[in-house]
């Protein structure tokens, strides 16, 4: 029987490395890096990224709770998921998870797996996002809604059917690749092997970015 199909652990020596920018969230390093296969030497820079969450959050109707807020880069308010950074030291993910739900969904979840690994551009970036499946949700009172500032102060959320989701990403009318890889993963999983049969909350992360 041949092994599953997975990534392949590698590293290339690096001979030499700076730290071209430091940010708020991220900072760049540029590596110089000799391959092994010619010889050669070459020099790539690394965007350094904490990590991130997000949360695919369904109810009973099979609606998936969705997010809008103001992304100055790609000049859109795009429909997103529930997600955010892993910046809380120690932090484990899954409750990283949960508390953006909290945050920005203004619901809890009561049944937890993993969904899908990404990792956004390997080719620039060692961002790595884990995207949860969260179902039976409850919302909370008004009275402990979180309140956000800056883009998160024009926060809009609804629950849209995850059929209308899978069109909308089909059709190219929805773009945030953190949404449109949840949803068509959470649509495999409902129509292939059930949700049940997703890993576990807790399931290994080797290309999870610590935090602290």
């Amino acid at each position: 029987m041949s092994e599953p199909l997975r990534d392949e652990p590698l590293g290339w020596p690096v001979t030499a490395s700076e730290d071209a920018f430091t940010g708020r969230v991220i900072s760049v390093r540029s590596d110089s890096v000799r391959s092994p296969v010619d010889g050669t030497e070459f020099v790539r820079d690394v965007v350094v990224h904490p990590g991130a969450v997000a949360v695919v959050a369904v109810d009973d109707a099979e609606r998936v709770l969705v997010v809008r807020q103001y992304r100055h880069p790609v000049g859109l308010r795009p429909v997103e998921l529930p997600a955010g950074l892993r910046d809380v030291d120690g932090e484990p993910p899954h409750e990283s998870a949960a508390r953006e739900l909290y945050e920005e969904g203004h619901v809890r979840a009561a049944t937890w797996h993993v969904l899908v690994d990404l990792l956004t551009s390997p080719g620039m970036t060692d961002e790595a996002i884990r995207v949860y499946l969260a179902r039976d949700v409850e919302g909370l009172p008004d009275d402990e809604r979180f309140a956000g500032e800056h883009e998160e102060a024009d926060l809009g959320v609804s629950w849209v059917p995850l059929a209308e989701l899978v069109d909308a990403v089909l059709a190219g009318r929805v773009q945030n690749a953190t949404l449109c890889a949840g949803v068509l993963a959470a649509w495999a999983a409902r129509h292939g092997a059930g949700w049940d049969a997703l890993r576990p909350v807790g399931a290994p992360w080797p290309q999870g970015a610590p935090t602290g």
